[in-house]
């Protein structure tokens, strides 16, 4: 739902009811992630996706009967049909499951603050029951970053163990499901909950300022990175030579690194291809618990490299996780080229992906991205 959260946070200002669509679950192949959501005003307007057009239209009457008639939340399948490729259903071949439920916001006003949040740029994680018994179903939690959590679950012991999870979830930026309850000891109702998260944009770190770094930046900009560009040189670390940056930074980038702060979705592209910048910055980098580090250089360079880094005592269980030389083999020769190259390796790296072409492989296009948590009593 967060994907609508300007529209929706408008017509909850306006006191507006809503009928809400959400993916909560998705099989094989399906053009849209769980989490997404399509809603429809009282006035007809409708604004979000859930498939990329396959079943818009079916979704669209059964909100358009929620907000009518009222009722329970409503859970419907949508599959591939095999006698009508273009009836309602996935011409991908998938499957997606939805939730529809009417959100009166006067009376769900934590999910109005949720949506505040996430239009103010703020941190925050959504908990939605999308399974479990009837009088749950489309319950939501606001778990602000760093402030208590708002609405319930249903049950003290519910709200606590799900809050931990969202707040794990949220510091890595994933949405996922996580199963609560079955335990008569503690949680005898059985929930599954699906957890929103709108985490900060992740960062990306540019070490160099080079030509390749000027184009490195407005790909990492455009993917929706908050991209940093570090370089002692202060001749070349200027906003007019990398406008797309969203913070140029002048000093000698192991020191930088060393106080800035860093996460597991943090990319480190180290472009300086000198040494007295890279062991040190390297060094450091892979000792680090971030997402990604590259390094660009010819083969030449990447075994010198590895050889004094070895030097310097690093592990060779950290320098397996260097990405040197930096990014996928697509005969990128231009600085823009590159740009993708290494964009598009730091994508397959963060998605688990091969990074070969679809049309070489087998089985469905979209892959899990996230795991599905489990947990049946409170920790």
């Amino acid at each position: 739902m967060l994907n609508i959260a300007d529209t929706l946070c408008q017509w909850c200002r306006e006191a507006r009811p809503f009928a809400l669509a959400t993916v909560v679950q998705v099989s094989g192949s399906a053009p849209l992630p769980v989490g997404t959501a399509l809603a429809v005003d009282t006035d007809g307007t409708a604004v979000g996706s859930i498939s990329g057009g396959c079943v818009e239209g079916a979704v669209y009457e059964l909100c358009q009967h929620v907000l009518a008639h009222g009722g329970p939340p409503v859970r419907t399948r949508f599959g591939y049909s095999d006698d009508d490729a273009f009836a309602v259903g996935l011409t991908c071949g998938g499957e997606i499951e939805v939730l529809v439920q009417r959100v009166d916001p006067a009376a769900e006003p934590h999910l109005v603050a949720a949506l505040e949040a996430v239009v103010a740029g703020r941190s925050c994680a959504v908990a939605q029951v999308f399974d479990g018994p009837g009088e749950l179903l489309g319950r939501t939690l606001h778990i602000p970053d760093g402030d208590p959590h708002e609405g319930t679950l249903g049950g003290e012991i519910e709200d606590q163990v799900v809050v931990a999870h969202a707040r794990a979830l949220l510091r890595a930026g994933r949405t996922a499901r996580i199963e609560v309850g079955g335990d008569t000891d503690t949680c005898p109702e059985k929930l599954t909950v699906l957890v929103h998260t709108h985490a900060r944009r992740p960062r990306m770190l540019i070490f160099g300022a080079v030509d390749f770094a000027a184009a490195l930046s407005q790909a990492g900009r455009f993917l929706g990175y908050h991209v940093t560009v570090c370089d002692a040189r202060p001749v070349f670390a200027t906003q007019a030579r990398f406008p797309h940056a969203d913070e140029i930074v002048t000093d000698w980038p192991h020191r930088y690194l060393a106080v800035t702060k860093t996460d597991a979705r943090t990319a480190v592209c180290v472009l300086t291809h000198d040494a007295k910048f890279d062991i040190p910055l390297l060094r450091l980098a892979l000792a680090l618990p971030v997402g990604y580090v590259g390094a660009m250089g010819s083969r030449r360079t990447h075994g010198h490299r590895i050889d004094l880094l070895r030097d310097t005592g690093v592990p060779e269980e950290q320098l397996a996780r260097l990405h040197s030389p930096i990014g996928l083999d697509l005969g990128a020769r231009t600085p823009e080229e590159t740009a993708i190259s290494i964009t598009a390796e730091i994508i397959a790296h963060t998605n688990r992906g091969m990074g070969l072409p679809l049309s070489h492989g087998t089985g469905p296009i979209h892959h899990p991205a996230q795991p599905l948590y489990r947990l049946a009593t409170a920790p």
